[in-house]
């Protein structure tokens, strides 16, 4: 219950990035083809992919808040993931098309400076989303959401292809024509440099990927459990924004079933508290003091 009011949560911040794109994307094609900015008409068609990468976010959020059901009994996390991977491939596209059009521009001779009004309108996008960017982060931390925290990090990545945006207008102003084209040149790269991180990133996760540099701090938490003498194994993987946990721990040979049982509940809480852990799975092996004690050992004998 308390998972579903944050996916519900971090919806907002994916129609707050949606309305924003569309409005500022729409403004920026208008006034960068009467303008005559490329820097912003690319800018501008950012803007649209960034609108189809959030509403996948929204549609990816929205399924995950489906309950487990027969086919699915770890729920429907994982289909934020798949949006995001879905996101990334139209986002490729588009940073190719804006690549190719502004490659072109370099050899179509040379074309009207843009006006100031190009460039203020590129000032007000880029705080625009730097505004879009602070709600998103925070909202991020807030409900614990990877898929959010994303969308806040290309809210950042879409603010400085704007101010480069500005940059390359007001260069144009100046004298240096080119450097307009070029601000095009570089949002294009921005666009298939974003879209590939996404497609790093999803496609770790889907093969059950996961950071090992967090896989110390969760061994550690489970070893100060009380009543576990050792880990010997830990394994982790991502489950949308899930993360699942099988171990195998050590404990006193002698403590009953309902004692270990109990060890095994204090550790998963203690995940859950610290690392926001709510799936593992942990199994109970004996410690032996000495080999010799080992009955195993004791039989061969």
């Amino acid at each position: 219950m308390e998972r579903d009011k944050q996916l519900k949560a971090g919806e907002t911040g994916a129609w707050v990035s949606i309305i924003a794109y569309i409005l500022l994307a729409s403004c920026k094609l208008a006034v960068g083809r009467y303008g005559n900015s490329e820097g912003l008409t690319a800018d501008g068609l950012n803007n649209m992919t960034d609108v189809v990468a959030s509403i996948a976010v929204l549609i990816g959020l929205k399924i995950s808040r489906k309950p487990p059901d027969k086919d699915h009994h770890y729920g429907h996390y994982r289909a934020e993931t798949i949006a995001s991977l879905f996101a990334a491939f139209i986002m490729l596209g588009v940073g190719i098309e804006v690549l190719i059009n502004a490659g072109q521009s370099f050899f179509s001779g040379e074309r009207p400076v843009p006006n100031w009004l190009t460039a203020w309108t590129a000032l007000g996008s880029a705080v625009v989303m730097l505004g879009v960017y602070a709600y998103n982060r925070r909202l991020a931390k807030k409900i614990d959401s990877a898929a959010i925290y994303a969308v806040a990090q290309d809210n950042r990545s879409d603010a400085l292809v704007s101010i480069g945006a500005l940059v390359g207008i007001l260069g144009a102003r100046i004298g240096i024509i080119w450097l307009d084209k070029l601000a095009a040149v570089v949002v294009g790269l921005i666009i298939c440099r974003t879209a590939w991180e996404i497609f790093r990133d999803a496609s770790h996760a889907l093969t059950d990927g996961f950071d090992v540099t967090k896989v110390p701090e969760l061994k550690e938490t489970i070893q100060q459990t009380a009543g576990v003498k050792g880990v010997t194994e830990i394994k982790a993987r991502t489950h949308g924004n899930q993360t699942l946990i099988e171990s195998t721990i050590l404990v006193d040979p002698k403590l009953t079933i309902i004692e270990g049982h109990a060890i095994t509940e204090a550790i998963e809480k203690g995940l859950k508290k610290k690392h926001g852990v709510r799936y593992a799975i942990i199994h109970v092996e004996p410690f032996w003091e000495t080999e010799h004690d080992s009955p195993k050992r004791n039989k061969k004998k």
